[in-house]
């Protein structure tokens, strides 16, 4: 695969970020310099949306002295599907990325890591080897960290949740969305035709973008609607009309954790705000194997090593070696493919997922130019039925 399949470049149209920044959208509303009630309004979303990660000083530095210093930041970009955030539980992250905004070359990496990814959990040795996106499951945005840095090297200042589970009440918020349909196809009592622009309401968007058995493309071409859907969803927030409601702002806030507080996003806003102009991708390359009747994917030492030196530089620091560990050396109980896509605006991977031992549903949505999605729901000891 050629670096030009392998890497997607966007200058202009950087959909992937743009999610990012309507996500925080109080970014922009802040810096806009709207009336006091607008303020407080948009201050509240933020202050319900956060959440410590206890992600603590990273080899960076940490998420505020970054920030204060215009520094290249790390950030841990996660979508889960399961229900309201508040929950007891989590789920498992389907779309897991990471972001790099770097304000001096006034530039964004975005990589998407594959969430079938076996590894195994620094503080959950009883539970590995695991999929990668069991790791929020067990141990927050923490062990998710911890398991990039194990893996990849990675320092990771800061993260954000999304919750797409929320996607049928936000749509519904912005008055739906006109979509044209990529493939033709009827799923739960909806029916698509290929090309004709329809307007969705929230039901039949969250039915267009979850289907997957039907698609040729499997999970890819889940990703690709997804990503369509996204998309029709912040052009319809990127008005100031609809970022200055009240309701959507708050329906946004409830569908989000992150642990950038008011103080953090505004100040990100005057300082990162122009690398998210110059937008490049990238995805790990993995291999399917069967093991203990699990499907995972295998990441090779030297594809963790390439990832790991892309951001490492992205953010101005030295590469290091990869370490590894007893997966680099074992053996699959059945024999292996190659993981690939010929979509080269998708990153990252998808494929059936179990949730964690205590039985539960998990779904990731991707988001444009790059995530992974996939819905899976699972009984213990990761017996997998994909949905």
């Amino acid at each position: 695969m050629d670096k030009n399949t392998r890497v997607g470049k966007r200058k202009k149209r950087n959909k992937a970020m743009r999610i990012f920044w309507s996500v925080m959208a109080v970014i922009l509303v802040a810096i806009g310099g709207f009336a006091l009630y607008e303020y407080n309004t948009v201050k509240n979303a933020a202050d319900t949306a956060y959440r410590s990660g206890g992600l603590g000083n990273a080899e960076n530095g940490s998420k505020n002295s970054v920030i204060s210093n215009s520094k290249p930041i790390a950030i841990l970009l996660m979508g889960t599907d399961t229900g309201a955030l508040g929950r007891t539980y989590k789920g498992r992250t389907d779309s897991i990325m990471v972001a790099v905004l770097n304000p001096k070359t006034k530039k964004t990496t975005l990589v998407s890591f594959e969430r079938d990814q076996q590894v195994n959990l620094p503080d959950y040795p009883e539970n590995s080897p695991s999929k990668l996106n069991a790791a929020y499951a067990y141990g927050n945005a923490k062990e998710l960290a911890k398991v990039l840095k194990k893996y990849y090297n990675i320092p990771i200042n800061a993260y954000v949740l999304i919750n797409m589970g929320g996607l049928k009440t936000i749509v519904n918020k912005v008055g739906g969305v006109d979509i044209a349909p990529i493939l033709s196809f009827s799923y739960e009592g909806y029916t698509f035709t290929k090309g004709k622009t329809t307007h969705m309401d929230g039901a039949k968007a969250l039915a267009y973008s979850r289907m997957r058995y039907d698609d040729p493309e499997g999970d890819y071409g889940r990703q690709k609607r997804q990503r369509q859907v996204l998309s029709a969803l912040l052009n319809k927030a990127e008005s100031a009309t609809t970022l200055l409601n009240s309701s959507f702002i708050s329906s946004l806030s409830k569908q989000v954790q992150t642990d950038f507080t008011f103080s953090d996003m505004t100040s990100m806003a005057k300082r990162y705000l122009a690398a998210t102009k110059d937008l490049k991708t990238d995805y790990t390359h993995g291999t399917s194997y069967m093991q203990d009747g699990v499907s995972y994917q295998k990441i090779s030492v030297s594809e963790r090593q390439r990832i790991s030196n892309l951001i490492r530089k992205t953010l101005g620091l030295k590469t290091k070696t990869v370490s590894t560990d007893s997966i680099d050396t074992s053996t699959s109980s059945s024999s292996s493919s190659s993981s690939t896509t010929t979509d080269s605006d998708t990153t990252g991977g998808a494929g059936n997922t179990a949730g964690p031992s205590d039985n539960g549903a998990a779904a990731g949505n991707g988001a444009d130019s790059g995530t992974t999605g996939g819905y899976s729901a699972g009984n213990d000891q990761n017996n997998s039925t994909g949905y």
